[in-house]
């Protein structure tokens, strides 16, 4: 038999040399012989030790050097029935199986939720919507008071079509283009889904510390312990900071109505008010993915509790890589919540959220609400004549926006129109947290007329009254193109579309707004004046193109 093969060996720690150990436990022969001059415990640690070995080497199908001849093998025990997979032992449970195919996808799992492509959707228009109000939508006097105070008096599509399911308990999956009412619609849902889980007795029972009687004059009282701090009851999570706080200025006017507190949890901000703010208690948290997910990880934020749970824009937080924070934040939520999701399209990133979480969703369309006409028009510009051409189209009267894809670009374009004597500020990534707000704030109250924002600024900003979109970058896709559009037209005012482009770029253009479905009013060659670029023959510098001229030459 071949030698077996020598392995390391690590003395113990009460290793003496020179001493022999106590009773015989070796095997072979040797022991064989101490076991036969009488020591009766050695053999019977011995004999269970053959038998095992002997079982062993069965088990492997070698033959047992040690085995005895007078000893009768036993029986082989009979095998148990086998079990269908998942069936515990105790009973006809069924237990939860995790397995996955080659490509990693679960299988052998019972989902939930269906394929978001293959969801009938319920489309509401404006008509269905022209006789309802928020009272007959099921939501109490408070929330219609607040919303009247912030000028909303009749509620959009959206809102009619998701409110009702959203107060019933349902899942819910609105599709709705940018500036549709959304945030209304599941802010005052919320709030009122919230006061009819307390009342059912949902929260559970606060616990007060019992009121002591006022002290006698010099007895020692021992302070009352510090009440723990409640638990949020709902989530909301959105893509980006601007979104986030724009969507509490919303909701917390509606939730203080009724006694309910929210708190925004965002980066590029110190995190300590954040906390302090944990620990006074907060109902209804609303926040990036990213914040959220650190103050879990930090056991700051306890999540088990979450009764409802609202993601908006879903689309652009799967575009910016969330899916996953996004998926951890809501596995800690209480399994069977209540789940809201808004979205303008529906990819497949934003299927597997659909499919993992939702349960039977109600899934609604909504008609654009309350848009007044918008008009497109493509100029294509030179590009040493295109810095000219961009000023020249923002000195006019009106608020506007444009959209840059670089935030260097952004930057340089900003003090560009402010060396032209504009009122211009930027929004982009590289500014800090407190300087955009800052920024947004003085767009929005007319302190400044112009603002150059990124693409990340596309989302969630609501400003009234935005004259012109002008994309000084033109989108790679269409569903940016519609996003960054969705910035005027609100509440049924005009607005203009104007996309600045260089001739190489044409084709790619055309294709993008026939796939997007927009038709633009014109598309053709603009010279600004003073242009120092190659002059076309039949133009005037400085003279707006008309669809006359402009026609034919893209």
């Amino acid at each position: 038999m071949a030698q077996k093969r020598r392995r390391g060996f690590k003395a113990p720690a009460n290793y003496e040399p020179g001493r022999k150990p106590k009773g015989g436990r070796g095997r072979g022969p040797h022991a064989q012989g101490r076991a036969a001059d009488g020591d009766a415990p050695d053999e019977r640690r011995g004999s269970e030790r053959r038998g095992s070995d002997r079982r062993e080497t069965e088990r492997r199908g070698r033959p047992d050097v040690h085995a005895r001849p007078d000893r009768v093998a036993r029986p082989e025990r009979a095998k148990r029935p086998d079990r269908p997979a998942g069936e515990r032992s105790g009973g006809g449970e069924r237990a939860r199986v995790f397995a996955f195919d080659e490509q990693g996808a679960p299988k052998g799992r019972e989902r939930q939720g269906a394929s978001a492509s293959r969801l009938p959707a319920k489309r509401t228009t404006a008509a269905d919507a022209a006789a309802a109000s928020f009272a007959g939508l099921g939501l109490g006097g408070n929330i219609v008071r607040t919303l009247a105070e912030q000028g909303a008096d009749r509620p959009f599509p959206i809102q009619v079509a998701t409110i009702p399911d959203a107060l019933a308990g349902r899942d819910v999956l609105g599709r709705a283009r940018t500036g549709s009412g959304k945030t209304i619609a599941f802010g005052a849902a919320l709030v009122e889904r919230l006061l009819r889980l307390k009342a059912e007795g949902r929260f559970g029972e606060e616990q007060r510390p019992a009121r002591q009687g006022k002290p006698k004059r010099g007895e020692r009282v021992e302070r009352a312990p510090r009440r723990q701090a409640r638990n949020p009851k709902a989530l909301i999570l959105a893509p980006t900071r601007e979104l986030a706080l724009q969507i509490d200025r919303t909701v917390q006017p509606i939730a203080r109505s009724v006694g309910f507190f929210t708190a925004q949890f965002v980066g590029g901000v110190p995190i300590e008010p954040q906390v302090h703010a944990l620990s006074r208690g907060v109902d209804i948290v609303i926040g990036t993915p990213g914040r959220v997910q650190d103050l879990v990880n930090r056991r700051k934020l306890d999540l088990r509790e979450v009764l409802v749970t609202v993601i908006d824009e879903a689309d652009h937080m799967c575009e910016l890589g969330f899916l996953e924070p996004v998926q951890r934040v809501l596995r800690q939520t209480e399994r069977g919540g209540q789940r809201l999701l808004f979205s303008a399209t529906l990819d497949g990133q934003v299927s597997e959220l659909v499919e993992e979480f939702l349960r039977k969703p109600a899934v609604h369309e909504a008609e654009d609400g309350a848009t007044g006409d918008v008009s497109h028009r493509v100029y294509v510009v030179l590009r040493e004549d295109k810095d000219r051409a961009l000023v020249e189209l923002v000195s006019r009267p009106g608020r506007i926006m444009v959209f840059c894809r670089t935030r260097a670009y952004a930057e340089r374009l900003s003090e560009a129109f402010v060396d032209a004597g504009l009122s211009a500020t930027a929004l982009h990534g590289d500014l800090s947290q407190a300087r955009r707000e800052r920024n947004l704030e003085r767009f929005a109250s007319g302190k400044a007329a112009i603002l150059v924002a990124t693409d990340v600024a596309a989302r969630g900003i609501h400003v009234d009254d935005v004259d012109l979109v002008l994309q000084a970058d033109p989108p790679d896709e269409p569903k940016a193109y519609v996003h960054r559009a969705g910035r005027t037209g609100r509440a049924g005012s005009d607005g203009e579309v104007v996309t600045v482009i260089a001739r190489t770029r044409q084709k790619r253009t055309r294709e993008m707004l026939q796939e997007a479905g927009i038709e633009p009013e014109f598309f053709g060659d603009y010279v600004p004046e003073g242009a120092v670029g190659v002059q076309r023959a039949g133009w005037i510098p400085g003279e707006t193109p008309r669809e006359d001229r402009g026609r034919g030459r893209g």
